[in-house]
């Protein structure tokens, strides 16, 4: 019988989206199934027709965001409004930046007719609790906000906001936005994802779930790789926060059938991550992040000709 291999890739940050990751493994007869967890990568996985909106942007400048619509729910990923990668590194300064796109870019959804809300909250540039998305938004229950980390919203300036350009002395005035919100949002899980952007709209009537799992049920993950002889899956940096809610780990613990981890750097084992082998592109490819298409092209090559023999 012919092996029925599933490639689960999710983004490899700053190269490939999930959807680039999966084709360039150039696999004839795969299942392309890419992957995200609300972070990078959620608006390239999930279906719908791309639509776009111009919109407040970090620093408080326009900017054009991108969002989908599937029938009644969009798809927005926050990043796309008030994202680092919007942010020059020298301009870095979450007391200055804001979440008031994200909100703009939920109302911009709603008029273009959606009535549930997909947020992936992955990759902001903000620490402000979300005070810039409640600027516009009095209501936030048709949002499932899809939480790419399960830090508490107290636990947000100290945790993310280094990152994100802030200084000691900044922790404590971010500490105190936090604060700011509702004390029955403090210590929801996932309430911290975007600095504290998940907490502001939990305290106006939004959802927090696990994004990983549910993507992994959006897309019918159990059901498509039911008969899978193999799943490959694999992003930039394979660590422990891999196995704990991250796209990678979700895929490792749904998985029926054997797994191999293909990533830019692996800090863990097989063993530890409980999978049949980790490929590190690094070994394979002289210039990974120079071509990292072909990097995962001779990586799945190894994984192939090693599960053959």
């Amino acid at each position: 019988m012919t092996p029925r291999i599933v490639l689960a890739f999710t983004a490899f940050k700053g190269t490939l989206t999930p959807t680039q990751a999966c084709a360039a493994a150039d696999l004839p007869g795969a299942i392309l199934l890419p992957v995200a967890d609300g972070g990078d990568g959620t608006l390239d996985v999930l279906p719908g027709r791309r639509r776009r909106a111009r919109v407040t942007g970090p620093l408080g400048r326009p900017v054009w965001a991108s969002f989908k619509i599937d029938g009644a729910t969009a798809i927005v990923e926050m990043a796309e409004a008030s994202g680092l990668r919007l942010v020059a590194p020298a301009k870095r300064n979450p007391l200055v930046t804001t979440t008031r796109g994200t909100g703009e870019l939920v109302l911009a959804a709603r008029r273009a007719g959606a009535t549930r809300i997909l947020l992936g909250v992955g990759g902001s540039a903000t620490v402000d609790a979300g005070r810039g998305a409640l600027e516009v938004l009095t209501d936030a229950s048709d949002v499932v906000v899809l939480c790419d980390v399960r830090t508490t919203l107290l636990d947000a300036p100290r945790v993310y906001g280094p990152q994100k350009g802030a200084t000691p002395s900044m922790i404590p005035r971010l500490e105190a936005r936090m604060r700011a919100l509702p004390r029955r949002v403090w210590r929801l899980a996932g309430s911290g994802a975007a600095g504290g952007l998940a907490g502001g709209l939990a305290s106006i009537g939004a959802r927090l779930v696990a994004g990983s799992g549910y993507i992994l049920r959006e897309l019918a993950f159990r059901q498509r790789t039911r008969r899978a002889s193999l799943v490959i899956t694999g992003e930039g940096r394979f660590d422990r926060t891999s196995l704990a809610g991250k796209a990678t780990g979700a895929v490792i613990a749904a998985s029926r059938a054997p797994v191999v981890v293909v990533c830019g750097t692996s800090e863990l084992t097989p063993r530890q991550a409980g999978v049949r082998a980790i490929v590190e592109l690094v070994d394979v490819d002289r210039d990974p992040l120079g071509h990292p298409a072909r990097a995962i092209r001779a990586a799945v090559a190894q994984v192939i000709l090693g599960s053959s023999r």
